[in-house]
């Protein structure tokens, strides 16, 4: 499994992002999507999850105001940010869980930049 993070930038707050983590490999075996974000000097913290069917999970300080989803057509999952704050300024970064036998695998994207400021 591959993923190719992409689609941050900078932002004014208030303002939209949309993230774009593209799969490719055994897309068929992926259990979970996830979308994580690590600020500097911060760990890495789980802000939204898709495990299979159309569950999604959110961190509570991002409910309301992001979206992750899922196009099995182009093999993307997106986070789409709206109301975007200055503490949301983060690498993001994409996950995706495979359920082996006796463990768990994570695949991870590479990261892109997200920055809230004025």
């Amino acid at each position: 499994v591959q993923l190719q993070a992409s689609g941050g930038g900078l932002v004014q707050p208030g303002g939209s992002l949309r993230l774009s983590c593209a799969i490719s490999g055994r897309i068929a075996s992926i259990n979970a999507m996830r979308w994580y974000r690590q600020a500097p000097g911060n760990q890495r913290e789980l802000v939204a999850s898709m495990p299979s069917g159309s569950t999604t999970n959110y961190a509570d300080s991002v409910k309301g105001r992001f979206t992750i989803s899922r196009d099995n057509a182009k093999n993307t999952v997106y986070l789409q940010m709206n109301s975007l704050k200055p503490e949301d300024t983060a690498v993001y970064y994409c996950n995706a869980v495979r359920l082996g036998a006796r463990e768990a695998y994570n695949y991870w994207g590479q990261g892109t930049q997200v920055t809230v400021s004025s």
